[in-house]
């Protein structure tokens, strides 16, 4: 087996791991989603701690905290905790189908925020595409009577997330780390409050605390194989597998939660399903073109004069 391919197999199994999520946390809607989120961050640091520090890379982490990127690391690490709250809410309010919406629409976000923050050209494919995501975020809002808050709130939370990484020096893992590492005193209060209080979830029955426990492994572990696959896979074969995540998210959506799905949902999805289509070809193009520049140049520079 080629690394590529073990680099596309871990993908494959991450984006699966994340687009079947929603079933996980399902099982916990008798706890609080604060509650959830607090364990998540929790059992995501000891999970990461063990993992870097059989690796001796944990000296990257603190290393990382204790420097100047410390402000960037805690303002990403804001940003992500809002949307990991957002998408265990929505899994237990019935909104599965609305969080799928807003990890579709979120590559269109950070190619808005690119061409805003980072002033990246827009090609007329990639305007065709945020147009296209703009016009099905309307027709929904229109069609429903409410904006899809959860959706935009998921997608944009995530593409400033993504904003806030590209200004970090460290791999996924190690600044991941150091981010629930900076909340997890929040968690430790927000939980010291709870179990002296009317009394936390866990330890109120094993099949409860086995699942909040697990929340650090489905957290960390997707990440973990997402780090591995993108050393190993072009980016626009990751760009591509990603879109495997709200897939299934919509499926578990439809097929089991039986949430709704009307004709203002499906001229929504099929506009953003289009413009994905557009930008996804865009990008593979690009890619090829740059493969090819690359390719030509070494080997001009190869050749003999």
């Amino acid at each position: 087996m080629t690394e590529a391919t073990r680099g596309i197999l871990a993908m494959v199994l991450a984006c699966t791991i994340w687009g079947l999520s929603p079933l996980y946390y399902n099982l916990l809607a008798h706890v609080p989603p604060l509650e959830v989120l607090a364990h998540r961050t929790l059992w995501s640091l000891v999970f990461f701690g063990v993992v870097l520090t059989l690796q001796r890379r944990l000296g990257a982490v603190l290393s990382l905290m204790a420097g100047r990127q410390v402000i960037v690391v805690f303002l990403s690490a804001l940003v992500i905790s809002v949307n990991w709250f957002l998408f265990i809410f929505s899994v237990q309010a019935g909104h599965v189908m609305e969080a799928s919406l807003g990890y579709y629409i979120f590559p269109l976000f950070a190619v808005a925020l690119g061409a805003i923050v980072f002033g990246e050209r827009l090609g007329r494919v990639q305007k065709a595409a945020v147009t296209m995501a703009v016009l099905a975020v309307v027709l929904l809002t229109w069609g429903l009577g409410v904006a899809p808050w959860i959706a935009l709130a998921l997608g944009a939370t995530f593409a400033f997330y993504g904003v806030a990484k590209k200004r970090l020096a460290a791999g996924p893992v190690v600044s991941v780390t150091a981010e629930v590492a900076l909340l997890a005193p929040f968690a430790l209060i927000w939980l010291a409050v709870l179990h002296t209080g009317t009394g936390g979830a866990f330890a109120s029955d094993p099949m409860t605390s086995g699942l909040l426990a697990l929340s650090g492994v489905l957290t960390a572990g997707p990440l973990i194989l997402f780090s591995y696959a993108s050393r190993r896979v072009t980016m626009a074969t990751l760009g591509l597998t990603q879109y495997l995540n709200p897939t299934l998210q919509f499926l578990c959506a439809t097929l089991v939660f039986g949430e709704a799905f009307t004709p203002w949902h499906m001229a929504a999805f099929a506009l953003i399903w289009t413009a994905l289509a557009l930008y996804s070809a865009a990008a593979w193009r690009q890619e090829k073109a740059s493969r090819r520049t690359a390719s030509s140049v070494s080997t001009s520079a190869t050749r003999p004069t």
